[in-house]
């Protein structure tokens, strides 16, 4: 068909694409004209087209058409007149002139809220259903027949903006379009409204839209979100306008406190909390104001009330003005009307739109891409140097308006000041526990106490649940780009690097481990992990699928991958800050929010990295952090908790059985886990013998055997199996026991009291059922949990040192006789166990063969422990199921969805 468009905005930009794409022929654009020297977006875009645009300032004059402008449009030929989004009036002998008439878009459920303010007055009103109508014109106002309608839920916390961009616009066009395509078809229809329900609202604008605060507190909030951002819904506090913005109905008035402010006619004075300006209608019931708006134009967060104008300008460094000068030049692109960008230019008063908004938020992007920006941070810093001054103070990590406060614990050590925060991490804040429940962790080196950390309650998971699911289901990260997610991710990823040693001296002084493996595998391992997942972010995707036993056979098939919800994480002790890096950070590239509980004994780099992850700007309750006991408080809650959707566990399989009833029981959670082991390592007479054993010696006594992979029975062929002791009995020789923090030290102290204790007891039962103890096998005598790496020989395959894992320093060699590849591959997979393995040997053909036939999940080839962030990492049998690390890991995050459409 021939069609005129008439109307404006991004809204008319997009049905007439879509109209130019379906083949309608666009005879001519008929808009505003240019704004400040700018065009609108309709007319930009038909121009571009090389469509005939037309640019009339008024269609009538004192009720009149105008002659010239009638007759400049009826010479296109329209066959129908399709008004978008149409701010002017147009006369009735161009509505009524197209074979076809006209149609026009209208924001509600006709004939419920005629008007020009239909989008605020559903909101006003309270409407649970919201939606648009494509109506035939006539010459009543929003009064002809419908054509089309499509409705959708209003959310509790909607705004005129929220609602637009969720349905009203990407629908709207979609159903316009539809509308034409119904009119092409001959099956438009034309279906009078009825005149019951049927309301008309004035156009709101700002002097009518003052508060009114004799209402309850959901009709004030009802109010202040259908002015939100226009016209704005105002009061007079302290002798000036101040407009509202960001309302949501608030619940837990009695955790509320803050600041009292009076407000004039209110029915109690407000509260100016850390989250926002907590009001309060007639019954006594409270709302949540996030933004206000003096009459000068300037915004602040609701929180600032009392700081407003307080905050002293930031000196910029030499880079941070190389970065205020290409903002200048982003400015200038922008509002090109502008001669110069001053330090006082507004970006408003100079003739700056909401697309423009979202523009200078995007190139902030480009240009720095951990500055992540809000629109409100735009419309809350007008003038270029406000603006400026709150991008350094974002990229500083200074911003105000999301202050964290941590109590630390400071230590000097490692020839620095470590700043260690000690409370709980929920919904972005260090708490304490409920009650004030505290525990000491221990540094392993000397036995003493590091510091008093609290200790989560049964509350607090409930608490940190509800935090997590809100960030999921209502906040900002279940809505975010998921390029925008991969930023953050990776800014988390940097900031971890910038505060690397002081993690890794954290990490040593809790768990034992030695400060320069801390600073390469703990930490640095950790930082990799982030930056990987960060990267595929923005590359989940799901698969077409031909079907074909469906009829009639025109069918589309599509996955989709999706987030799963609350995702809770329980880490061990022995990799405290790699473990939660492996799994939570394809657990956030997915999607998802975090519960975690990290060991009991080694709390606080995980509390360190829930500080780091604030600053990071990843938006409240997408972490939580608790320590607390595992199976009998914290981590069987977690297990439990009706809306955690996702559980991922690290630990014994004792434990993990347990786990994985209870998540059963409770909702049937996806579970992963990766439990024990009792790695066999396989060595042959034609190894390399020099790097056997060496790497024989790494699989054992890495991380002082607190390793999950730990090579657990090493079989050695008989031919080399006495030079092979005697070289590694050599080796262990020379490791030096010691302080982690001393660079020199090979093996440190091992994690905690109970876990030395049980090494001594598995030794004495290894003696005790006759194996060879070759060297080691005791407690050093010294402060701390220090155990001497140990060897046994001559060990059988019942022996329970031969089966049972030691999680420490203790190697376990065993004999096979030459030629009997398939009777020690017997031998080594008679075990439930089946994490890691490893083969040593020149012979390539016996190297697979052997790696074929091992069951376990991850096998070695003249090599060992080489784990790496992009390939798959998990167990078979009783070491558990799912994966960490690489693609795989975050299918254990995601859900899939099948959709199939008929066509």
């Amino acid at each position: 068909m021939k069609i005129a468009v008439i109307g404006q905005s991004l809204f008319g930009q997009e049905v007439y694409k879509e109209l130019r794409k379906d083949g309608h022929n666009i005879v001519g654009v008929f808009t505003i004209p240019d704004k400040d020297g700018k065009a609108d977006p309709l007319a930009t875009e038909a121009e571009k087209d090389g469509v005939p645009v037309f640019k009339f300032p008024r269609w009538r004059v004192k009720g009149q058409a105008i002659q010239e402008v009638v007759a400049q449009y009826m010479a296109t030929g329209a066959e129908l007149n399709v008004l978008p989004f149409c701010s002017q009036f147009i006369p009735m002998e161009v509505i009524d002139h197209p074979i076809h008439g006209s149609i026009i878009y209208h924001p509600s459920l006709l004939p419920r809220h005629r008007g020009a303010s239909a989008i605020n007055w559903t909101l006003i009103s309270g409407d649970k259903k919201g939606g648009f109508t494509v109506f035939w014109a006539d010459d009543g106002l929003d009064t002809g027949p419908i054509l089309l309608q499509r409705e959708c839920d209003v959310e509790p916390n909607d705004t005129v903006n929220t609602i637009y961009k969720r349905f009203l616009f990407p629908e709207g066009v979609k159903g316009t379009v539809e509308a034409v395509r119904l009119i092409a078809e001959g099956k438009a229809p034309r279906i009078t409204q009825p005149e019951e329900g049927a309301t008309y609202e004035c156009i709101q604008k700002k002097d009518n839209a003052k508060i009114d605060w004799n209402q309850s507190a959901e009709a004030l909030h009802n109010w202040i979100r259908g002015n939100d951002k226009v016209p704005g819904a105002w009061a007079e506090i302290d002798g000036q306008k101040v407009t509202f913005y960001g309302s949501s109905l608030f619940q837990d008035i009695a955790a509320a406190s803050g600041q009292p402010l009076e407000i004039p006619g209110a029915s109690q004075p407000g509260i100016v909390t850390k989250t926002g300006l907590m009001l309060f209608g007639k019954d006594g019931k409270a709302l949540l104001v996030k933004n206000l708006q003096f009459e000068d134009g300037k915004m602040i967060a609701a929180a600032q009330y009392f700081k407003a104008g307080s905050t002293a300008a930031v000196e910029l460094s030499k880079e941070e003005k190389t970065f205020a000068e290409q903002m200048r030049a982003v400015w200038q692109s922008i509002l090109s009307n502008v001669s110069q960008i001053e330090d006082s230019t507004d970006f408003f008063k100079s003739g700056a739109a909401s697309m423009d908004v979202v523009r200078l938020v995007e190139e902030v992007k480009l240009l720095a891409s951990n500055c992540q920006l809000q629109n409100e941070d735009v419309y809350m810093n007008t003038t270029f140097q406000d603006f400026i001054q709150m991008c350094v103070r974002k990229l500083r990590g200074e911003d105000d308006e999301e202050e964290l406060i941590v109590d630390y614990v400071e230590k000097k050590i490692n020839n620095m000041t470590i700043k260690m925060p000690h409370q709980l991490f929920i919904n972005g804040e260090f708490v304490d526990a409920e009650a004030g429940n505290t525990y000491k962790t221990i540094n392993p080196t000397d036995g003493m106490a590091i510091c008093e950390v609290s200790l989560a309650q049964i509350s607090d998971v409930d608490k940190a649940v509800a935090a997590a699911k809100e960030a999921f289901e209502e906040g900002e990260w279940g809505k975010m780009n998921p390029r925008d997610r991969g930023r953050l991710i990776y800014r988390l990823a940097d900031l971890m690097e910038e505060h690397q040693e002081e993690l890794a001296t954290i990490e040593a002084i809790d768990s034992g481990a030695v400060y320069t493996l801390a600073l390469k595998t703990h930490v640095g391992m950790s930082i990799q992990t982030f930056r990987y997942f960060a990267g595929w972010c923005d590359k989940i995707q799901g698969s077409t699928i031909p079907i074909n036993q469906a009829r009639p056979n025109r069918n589309l098939t599509f996955t989709k991958k999706e987030p799963i919800g609350v995702c809770a994480i329980v880490i061990p002790w022995n990799y405290p800050l790699m473990m939660l890096a492996w799994k939570t950070a394809a657990c956030l590239a997915a999607g998802n929010t975090v519960v975690l509980k990290p060991a009991q004994v080694t709390p606080l780099t995980a509390l360190k990295f829930a500080e780091l992850a604030a600053r990071a700007g990843l938006p409240k309750g997408v972490i939580n952090i608790l320590p607390g006991s595992g199976s009998a408080l914290v981590g069987q809650r977690m297990s439990d908790h009706p809306d955690v959707r996702k559980l991922g566990f690290t630990g014994s399989t004792e434990i993990g059985k347990h786990i994985m009833k209870s998540c059963a029981l409770s909702n049937v959670k996806k579970v992963s886990l990766e439990l024990g082991g009792k790695s066999p390592l396989i060595i042959f007479s034609d190894c390399d013998m020099d790097k056997a054993v060496r790497m024989g010696m790494s699989s054992v006594f890495f991380n002082k055997g607190e390793n999950c992979i730990a090579a657990g029975r090493l079989f050695v062929e008989d031919s080399i199996h006495d030079q092979f002791v005697k070289k590694v009995v050599e080796e262990v020789k020379k490791i030096k026991i010691g302080d982690p923090l001393d660079r020199s030290t090979d093996h440190g102290p091992q994690n905690h009291k109970a876990h030395l204790d049980k090494l001594v007891e598995y030794c004495e039962t290894g003696v005790k059922e006759g194996a060879t103890l070759v060297c080691g096998g005791k407690q050093v005598q010294r402060p701390g949990f220090f155990f001497e790496p140990t060897v046994f020989t001559d060990v059988q395959d019942h022996m329970y040192i031969a089966k049972e894992e030691s999680f420490g320093p203790v190697m376990i060699i065993s004999k096979f006789k030459s030629g009997e590849v398939d009777n020690v591959l017997t031998r080594a997979n008679a075990t439930e166990y089946g994490l890691a393995s490893g083969v040593f040997t020149r012979d390539i053909s016996k190297a697979l063969y052997v790696s074929e036939r091992l069951n376990a999940g991850t096998v070695f080839v003249n090599t060992y422990n080489k784990t790496d962030v992009a390939a798959p990492f998990g167990g078979f049998k009783q070491s558990g199921f799912g994966k960490d690390l690489g693609q795989e890991a975050l299918n254990e995050y995601l859900k899939t969805k099948a959709v199939t459409i008929e066509y």
